[in-house]
């Protein structure tokens, strides 16, 4: 009996996680070498939209994530006066795209995937560098399988998936030309605490280059976000904590007891960097590349962590025990995410706005939108979250009936 092709990917995230969890389940064998020493990841919130979701159907773990779903009533967007310039709700969200917005510690999915791969399948303190991409052959040819180094020795695959971030080495490898990641403009700050008291709807507000979003989760913890037009590089003089309470510490409530209730350690901050110049592609060789390290975009859609979901399903789905289809894959994901990627950097423009009468004439317009319905300001959406994933051979009967139109 013929073994079973290997997958080596290299980046235990929740991209990587999750096109193990689907290979493994499309027959391959598979192993993710993660360089840090352990799964938990160094983040906080992901927003996973029911696109992602219905991805994650093809796993088996759409309805487990569903349920971890904390926002159930009204929300919307806000001035830092506490005005409301939009209302929508979850009801609305789910009525227009046939499922929920899920927000959740990114520890709690990557925790979920990685229950699902068996014992000895994730390699952690294990960096990887590429050797050689391989080649996949044509007919009558089997070409050659593609090399990973790692520190107990070379790993040969049928598939290398490069899942190792934006500053992706394994995209380097394969285009070494291609310019990378480019600063979008702004920094980010991110934290995950309990604020005992705090009574509010999950809400966005937008200031002038300044952007605040604060949404509670299912465990009882509340989930925020901050983001600013500063110079890359830049760190607060004291400490992160500190800056938050400049920045917006005059902000409509909950946001000062949000960062009251904080501990300097508690805050994240990361400079925002996306890829502007699409990648030749997203493959070469027996290598393909997904989520950030193919495509990374600004966070202002919640799209990053989707898009790679999407991406890992795709990928096994053209995955064939009998070699993957690597063009196809690209042919699939490519138009898709670099659509994305730039409405995603057209909304940090909208959003992250300085001018004072460009801000006023945005609100103006959003707050006439508003009051047209929740539909109308959710439309802009409709081509990224009512996404569908392939029909594949590994789906659950429950998830392939759920999706399958009447």
């Amino acid at each position: 009996m013929a073994q079973a092709p290997r997958a080596v990917v290299v980046g235990g995230g929740i991209g990587g996680l999750t096109a193990a969890v689907a290979l493994h389940r499309r027959g391959w064998r598979v192993t993710v070498l993660e360089r840090a020493a352990s799964l938990e990841p160094v983040g906080a919130g992901i927003s996973l939209a029911p696109n992602s979701l219905r991805a994650l159907d093809v796993i088996g773990l759409g309805d487990q994530i569903r349920e971890l779903a904390a926002w159930q009533g009204d929300g919307g967007l806000r001035t830092p006066s506490g005005r409301w310039l939009m209302r929508t709700s979850a009801a609305a969200m789910t009525e227009r795209f046939g499922g929920p917005l899920v927000m959740l510690h990114r520890a709690a999915l990557i925790d979920h995937l990685a229950a699902q791969l068996p014992e000895g399948t994730v390699r952690t303190t294990a960096p990887a560098s590429l050797i050689d991409p391989g080649d996949p052959g044509d007919a009558g040819d089997v070409g050659r399988p593609a090399r990973v180094a790692t520190p107990d020795g070379e790993l040969e695959a049928e598939l290398v998936v490069g899942a190792d971030g934006i500053h992706s080495a394994v995209r380097r490898s394969l285009f070494p030309e291609h310019g990378g990641p480019v600063y979008s403009g702004f920094t980010t700050w991110r934290l995950v605490i309990p604020v005992p008291g705090a009574v509010f709807a999950s809400h966005e507000t937008w200031g002038r280059g300044r952007i605040w979003g604060t949404h509670p989760l299912k465990d009882g913890r509340v989930y925020a976000y901050a983001a600013a037009m500063v110079p890359a590089g830049g760190r607060a003089p004291d400490d992160e904590r500190a800056e938050l309470v400049r920045l917006f510490g005059d902000w409509h409530d909950p946001i000062p007891a949000v960062i009251a209730a904080a501990r300097p350690q508690d805050v994240l901050r990361h400079d925002v960097h996306h890829i502007g110049e699409p990648l030749p592609a997203f493959h070469r060789g027996r290598v393909a590349l997904l989520g950030d390290a193919a495509h990374a975009m600004p966070p202002t859609l919640g799209q990053g962590g989707n898009q790679a979901i999407e991406d890992a399903v795709v990928l096994a789905h053209r995955a064939d025990l009998e070699g993957p289809d690597l063009a196809t894959y690209t042919a699939d994901r490519k138009p898709r995410t670099t659509a994305i990627v730039r409405q995603a950097v057209g909304a940090a423009r909208l959003n992250m706005m300085r001018s004072r009468p460009g801000i006023v004439l945005r609100n103006a317009a959003i707050a006439v939108v508003s009051k047209a319905g929740p539909g109308l300001f959710l439309r802009s959406f409709d081509s990224i979250a009512d996404w569908r994933p392939p029909q594949p051979p590994y789906a659950s009967d429950r998830a392939r009936t759920r999706e399958t139109p009447a």
